[in-house]
């Protein structure tokens, strides 16, 4: 692949990337990163790094050469086609890694841990991250748990087969950014707190649960009771372990498996405040649980599910691709609004639904909860405030009542 530069009056040649062994059919300029992506007929696409001219990843197919290559316009999305048909995919992964404590958010953007306070609404970068060393690519982390009594935060990617990093925070948030300093990073698929210095991680290859402390002394090993694809956090010294068939609710201390419940390949898990009722999210669909992990009701989607939160009256919010919906603990679910694009919900407060968005910006978007809360009203026969709802709110016809 040759890199030219061009101005009113001619064109000359800077650089070429070096690496496919065929005809180069198609090469493109990514719209949002410093990369260069190629096709060819060895069957791969290539993806190099333009300021320093590296390969940094290949894509391989066994039996398909490479033709053509395109870049959506909004979306990070590409397009391929190959001798039997096409390939859309995209590089990396877009939803934010983030957590929640109290009146604070932290999330991953642009390689630095910021801290979103919901109160004032303030938003600033503590720390930053690891870069990716001369000529690899890094890929974002994946998940994010916070320890308040340490002030350390657990990332998780998909880097070098797994890995996680420990980041000791400031004391004081003082507006300034500080340098990653004395990270503790090590493989791991999963790595999440369990206690005031102790933390618990996924060793996806040898398939054992491995319990460290800070600072990191005599780390024990626990054999899980099945195949674990992931792991969530739980209350006390409990975990959610994820298997492709089912979650089960594991204590550490004891090592013992304490519930079960069916729920194929969860990918996310979202609590309510109180730890008592969990929300399971699989690619379509949503288990609502008891923290005990009785099965309260499940919701199916044809649409990919990508996040939920609680609000206070033990309502969960979820949003799809295009859609923010709640569901009832009692199985009943609708659509509160529709979105533009994807986004990622983190906390509700009243009519004002906070997430982050694609390119991890803080949003605030105004819901109206009148017709969930309605029919919690209902369920509850509280029927003081289903009288004040028909009064006061602005009911589209009958169709709420119904």
């Amino acid at each position: 692949v040759k890199i030219w530069r061009m101005n009113d009056s001619r064109a000359w040649e800077v650089d070429t990337c070096r690496g496919h062994y065929n005809n180069v059919n198609s090469a493109l300029f990514h719209p949002k990163r410093d990369f260069i992506l190629s096709d060819s007929e060895d069957k791969t696409i290539r993806v190099w790094d333009t300021s320093r001219r590296t390969l940094l990843q290949t894509f391989r197919r066994e039996q398909d050469r490479f033709w053509c290559l395109t870049a959506h316009p909004e979306l990070n999305l590409f397009a391929a086609g190959h001798d039997n048909g096409l390939l859309v995919f995209k590089l990396e992964r877009e939803r934010p890694a983030a957590t929640i404590h109290h009146n604070s958010l932290f999330y991953v953007k642009d390689s630095q841990i910021r801290l979103h306070d919901f109160a004032t609404g303030n938003d600033a970068p503590i720390v930053s991250t690891r870069s990716a060393p001369t000529g690899q690519y890094l890929p974002p982390p994946r998940s994010m748990s916070y320890n308040p009594a340490e002030k350390a935060i657990l990332l998780t990617s998909d880097a070098e087969g797994g890995t996680y990093e420990l980041y000791p925070l400031p004391r004081q948030f003082t507006g300034q950014v500080a340098d990653a300093g004395q990270t503790h990073r090590a493989a791991g698929s999963c790595a999440i707190w369990i206690g005031r210095n102790r933390f618990v991680v996924l060793d996806k290859a040898e398939q054992q649960l491995v319990v460290k402390t800070t600072p990191n002394q005599n780390p024990r090993t626990v054999k899980p009771p099945a195949t674990v694809e992931a792991i969530f956090p739980a209350p006390g010294t409990q975990i959610l372990l994820a298997t492709s068939t089912s979650v089960i609710l594991f204590d550490v201390q004891t090592r013992q498996a304490t519930a079960e419940i069916n729920a194929a390949s969860v990918k996310y898990v979202s609590w309510s405040a109180d730890m008592s009722k969990v929300a399971l999210l699989s690619k379509h669909t949503v288990v609502i649980a008891t923290k005990q992990l009785e099965q309260l009701c499940q919701i199916h989607e044809t649409i990919r599910i990508k996040s939920a939160v609680w609000d206070d009256s033990s309502v969960l919010l979820y949003s799809t691709l295009n859609h923010v919906k709640f569901a009832l603990t009692q199985g009943d679910s609708g659509i509160i609004r529709t979105i533009d694009n994807p986004i990622y919900l983190v906390r509700i407060q009243g009519g004002d639904l906070h997430c982050l968005d694609r390119e991890g910006n803080v949003q605030v978007l105004k819901i109206d909860p009148t017709e969930y809360k309605f029919k919690l009203a209902l369920i509850h026969k509280n029927y003081e405030e289903v009288v004040s709802i028909i009064r006061n709110s602005n009911l589209v016809g009958q169709s709420i009542i119904a």
